[in-house]
């Protein structure tokens, strides 16, 4: 008797949690303590958070991959909220959903008029009480988010990221003895990273 060829699994779909690891591999060069804290949180293993990347850049660079709005939705479900935004004289869609690890923020998909999502990243949800930045010493990991930061310490100006998902800011604040001080600021998925600062 000839042994049937046994059925291809089918894989597993890809979940919030998934969304979740892959949000955090990016941010684990910088912050790899922090990372390792919420990794435990989740209750994931290294193992899981590097498998959950690897699947996530297999549907990014699939030939038969999903526009990146579909593929929020498939994985994020139906956005918690859908909101205008204006760019310039453009009539833009802000989609958001929910990421339990960052109860106060939410990820965000910014819609072209065409369909085409132009910006993705984390930002403080809708009626949370984002954080008081004044000084330096206010500037922590994962305490802000780009726009807060660039609200904070305007005039800002951007800085070329290191890779897609990064995001830098140059601009001036006062360390703790009122001193104003040169800084420059990365941020991962829209999230405060680390700071270099100069005189």
């Amino acid at each position: 008797m000839v042994p049937m060829p046994s059925a291809k699994r089918p894989a597993s779909p890809f979940t919030p949690l998934d969304f979740q690891l892959v949000l955090l591999r990016r941010m684990a060069d910088h912050n790899p303590d922090l990372v390792e804290d919420a990794r435990h949180q989740l209750g994931v293993s290294i193992a899981d958070m590097r498998e959950a990347n690897k699947r996530w850049q297999a549907m990014l660079h699939s030939p038969r991959g999903r526009a990146a709005a579909s593929r929020y939705r498939s994985i994020l479900g139906t956005p918690e909220a859908t909101l205008p935004r204006k760019i310039g004289d453009l009539d833009c869609e802000a989609l958001l959903w929910p990421v339990p690890l960052w109860p106060d923020l939410r990820f965000e998909a910014l819609l072209a008029p065409n369909g085409a999502v132009w910006n993705e990243w984390l930002v403080r949800a809708p009626g949370a009480e984002g954080p008081t930045l004044r000084t330096l010493d206010d500037l922590t990991p994962w305490s802000c988010t780009v726009d807060e930061a660039a609200h904070a310490f305007a005039p800002t100006r951007p800085l070329e990221g290191t890779a897609p998902t990064r995001w830098g800011l140059s601009f001036t604040a006062p360390d703790a003895q009122g001193v104003p001080r040169q800084v420059a600021a990365e941020f991962t998925w829209g999230l405060l990273q680390r700071t270099a600062v100069s005189d």
